[in-house]
This record gives structure tokens, sequence and C-alpha cells, in this order.
């Protein structure tokens, strides 16, 4: 039975991805289909990382073309295309950087800094090219949980290259001072700091660049909320009461500025016992669930109090390095793909398409 490409589509819409809730056609993701003598040649393009899913999305694409096609050659080719989308007004984007993501939490000690590097390797891990920014200068881990103890060079003594580990890059303050040296800086100091730090250093081709944010919703957030280009926010926290007060102030923050909330992710959602495998809610159940209902936002995930966590984390090797195919590497992943689908859903930076207009005496 020989189909039109016009058919093909119409049983593709049949096929949802599941990482949208979308059918192929309407989230445009079906490139033009090609029939020829060698059969039929099919296309998904994802507009969000998601390299584990390809074998997936094929097999969903053969299913329902099978009982149609009868011998002829099938073709299936799935991949991702990431590209730069809107940032809130009055900033633009950074060179080389394509879409940045701010983690920000309302306090310290919900998780924050361990939630950014390991959505920045699952984006990595499903096929991003990502960058962190770690923007707490006064307490900066990035270094740690990168186990990364280098200095950044410059070739030109004006900008810094960014140190690669895990297959990321990555800035930190914590890379230009001793480990046991306090930052005594004032505001001003830090947010200038930042700003270098963001400004000069030399990102190479990165579709996402995550920026640890310092925890909090004072002068230095906010001045970074206004001057950073953020596509969006990811707020951490966790189930109890103290801590969702303060991660509904960070919410408001961004909102306030103009930028997007992708989600929440929520922390020590539950602890499981090392010994015996018990799993208890200490600090509280369902509060970032019903954080994100008031406010209208997803609720990305929740990770466990594991010990695993911290010890991959102290280590230098966090869980989605340690053991890319354990349960707690599978939470991560899957919220990476939820933050690429979300940023995919937004409006797209067009500054690149409008020319230049040049005004000049002749």
């Amino acid at each position: 039975m020989s189909l039109t490409a016009e058919e093909i589509a119409s049983l593709l819409k049949g096929v949802i991805d599941p990482n949208t809730g979308r059918d192929l056609v309407s989230s445009k993701a079906l490139r033009p289909i090609r029939i020829d003598a060698g059969g039929i040649a099919i296309e998904v393009d994802l507009g969000y990382p998601g390299r584990t899913q390809f074998a997936l999305i094929e097999q969903l694409v053969r299913a329902a073309l099978a009982p149609y096609i009868g011998t002829a050659a099938l073709s299936v080719a799935v991949s991702s295309r990431i590209v730069p989308h809107s940032v809130q007004r009055g900033t633009k984007l950074l060179p080389e950087v394509k879409n940045i993501i701010a983690v920000a939490s309302g306090k310290g000690g919900v998780g924050k800094s361990t939630t950014a590097i390991n959505l920045a390797l699952a984006l990595a891990a499903e096929g991003a090219n990502v960058g962190i920014l770690d923007a707490d200068i006064y307490g900066p881990s990035q270094p740690m949980m990168l186990g990364i103890s280098a200095k950044p060079e410059t070739k030109d003594g004006k900008t810094m290259e960014p140190l690669v580990n895990h297959g990321i890059q990555a800035n930190s303050i914590g890379f230009m001072i001793n480990p046991d040296e306090p930052m005594v800086w004032r505001g001003p100091m830090v947010t200038q700091a930042l700003q270098q730090l963001l400004e000069q250093t030399n990102w190479h081709e990165l579709d996402y660049l995550i920026v640890d944010m310092p925890p909090g919703t004072g002068d230095i957030q906010l001045t970074l909320s206004q001057k950073v280009p953020v596509t969006g926010a990811v707020i951490v926290t966790t189930p109890q009461d103290i801590a969702l007060l303060d991660a509904r102030k960070g919410l408001k923050m961004f909102e306030k500025v103009g930028i997007p909330i992708l989600g929440v992710v929520e922390n020590m959602s539950t602890h499981i016992c090392s010994n015996c495998g018990h799993t208890e809610a200490v600090f509280g159940a369902g509060g970032g669930e019903k954080m994100c209902a008031d406010f209208g936002v997803e609720f990305l995930g929740g990770l466990p109090l594991d010990i695993r966590i911290r010890e991959q984390a102290d280590s230098g090797r966090p869980s989605v390095i340690a053991d890319p195919d354990g349960a707690i590497a599978a939470i991560y992943l899957k919220i990476a793909r939820r933050i690429g689908v979300k940023i995919g859903e937004q409006a797209k930076d067009m500054s690149s398409k409008f020319p230049t207009i040049v005004v000049q005496n002749t």
C-alpha cells in the first residue's frame, strides 16, 4: 500500500511525544516527509535535548506506520535542535549562549547547588552543550562538585577560558581564591564580580548556561535578575514550611522582573534509610506541589534525601555522572528534559534575524 506524505503525516498525528504530551505534527517536530524509490524517510526534530528518548520516539513512529506501509523501506531519524529563546526586556543574549537558566532558592541549605550541577549534567547527557556559572560569591561550591581545582586561563589578558569537566564548561570565583579564604565584599563588588564572570568568560557554543544563583532575594539577586538575560528560572525548595515561605518570595521576585518560572524542584521530598530502605517524609509532604498549585507553575519533580546524592556531589562526581543508570539520575534526567520542553515552548529570540541598520553620512 502506497501512502502520500499527507497521509503519513495524518497517521503521525497519533504519535504522542511522552515528554511534551503533544503529537509530533502539532508540536512541529516532524520535518518534511520524503518518499522516493528507496522508501519513506521520516525526520523528527525535537526542540529540547532528549538523546535518551530518540530510540523510544523512533519506535513509536515505526509502530504507527507499520500496518500501513507494507514492505516499503522506512527510515526514521530523530534529533534535537536547540534555539535561543526570548529573555526579559532590557537585556540581550550573551555571545555563544543560547539560553540561560537561573537555579534559585529563597534560602540556603535546600540543595540548590547540588540540583544545579546535576541538571547541568543531565542536560549534557541528553545531548546539549552546557555550561554552569557559580554565582554564589560568598559560598562557591561548584569547584568541589565538579572536581576542579585549576584556575581559568586567559588568552588575551582580558577574558577567561571556562574550565571543563564531565563534559560541561564552568566558571566560579572559587577557581580563583583559596578555598579557606572568605569573601568580605559588599553588595556592589559582588554584583560587579558576577557580571565579569558572566560576560568575560569565553563560553563556547552553549545551548544552556545554568546559573547557580546565591540563596535569598536581596539586592544581589534582584540586580542579577535585571541584568542577566535569563530565559527561565527553576526554584528549588524542600517540603518544609519555613523553606516554602522563602521559596515563594524567590518565585515572586522572578515574576516581578518578567522572568518565566520553568517550575519547582523539591529536594528532600522523602528520606530513604540507607540500612533498611524505609521511606519517610521527615520534612513534610506535598509542600512543593501545593506551592505550584497556588502559583500556577509546574512541579518538575522531587528528589529524595539520599546519602548517595551528598556523597557523590562531595566527591566531585555528582549523581548523573557517578550512577548514570540509577534511579536518582533518572529523576534528574526527567526534570532536565521537562525544563528543555518548557523553554522550547517559549517565544524564540528573533534578534539575530533582524538586519542591522547603519546610518552614515555620504
